[in-house]
């Protein structure tokens, strides 16, 4: 081959490497949640995240540090995502009816968040967390919700009730006689849940219903 049909490689502008390498961690984020949320963080490889993803498993020592930076990296991006849902203008019960929304479209998260309660892999309470139950407690004040309630007991029971179809999706079928992941349920539920949330209120809500 002489010097005039030899192709030589482009070089990948600055903008390009910044594509791929936005590429390369977000397929990594996403072949980690899938991996971390059907084995746990114990039992999910970093060889099989890369293989799931495609890219070089050294990758993941680049862009997070290893395996619990790249744990780190998912619970940010959910914190980012919960932020565009978790509007405190608007009524709990619609709060809580987005939260089951997220959940029923991708269990992933869910089901991770158990497999870090059943193993022992507890995180430090979340900013998240406070800032939620600060809102409650605003919410219970402004007769949102009863005054004999604890909010921080009305905040545990509303994410076991928003979790319960993935993480209990046998007693779904006993009880609901649906399919968890059927648009029937969803409805279904999700209906129920805002009409239980209107009842913690108490009087104050029903009697402007």
């Amino acid at each position: 081959m002489t010097d005039t049909t030899r192709r030589t490689r482009r070089t990948p502008a600055p903008h390009e490497r910044k594509l791929d390498a936005e590429r390369s961690r977000r397929l990594l984020l996403d072949a980690a949640l899938d991996e971390f949320s059907a084995k746990g963080y114990a039992g999910a490889r970093v060889q099989d995240i890369a293989d799931r993803a495609g890219v070089n498993k050294q990758l993941i020592n680049y862009y997070f540090g290893g395996k619990e930076g790249l744990h780190a990296a998912l619970l940010q991006r959910w914190r980012e995502r919960e932020a565009t849902f978790n509007d405190p203008s608007v009524p709990f019960e619609e709060v809580a009816a987005r939260y089951l929304r997220h959940v029923l479209d991708d269990p992933r998260g869910t089901r991770l968040s158990a497999w870090r309660g059943l193993t022992g892999n507890l995180d430090e309470p979340s900013p998240g967390d406070r800032e939620d139950l600060s809102d409650l407690r605003r919410r219970q004040a402004e007769g949102e919700l009863a005054g004999d309630l604890d909010p921080a007991a009305v905040m545990l029971a509303v994410m076991a009730m928003v979790a319960a179809p993935v993480t209990m999706p046998l007693a779904v079928r006993r009880v609901f006689d649906l399919d968890p992941g059927s648009p029937e349920f969803r409805e279904r539920y999700t209906e129920q849940l805002r009409r239980i949330l209107r009842h913690l209120a108490g009087d104050a809500s029903r009697s402007t219903t």
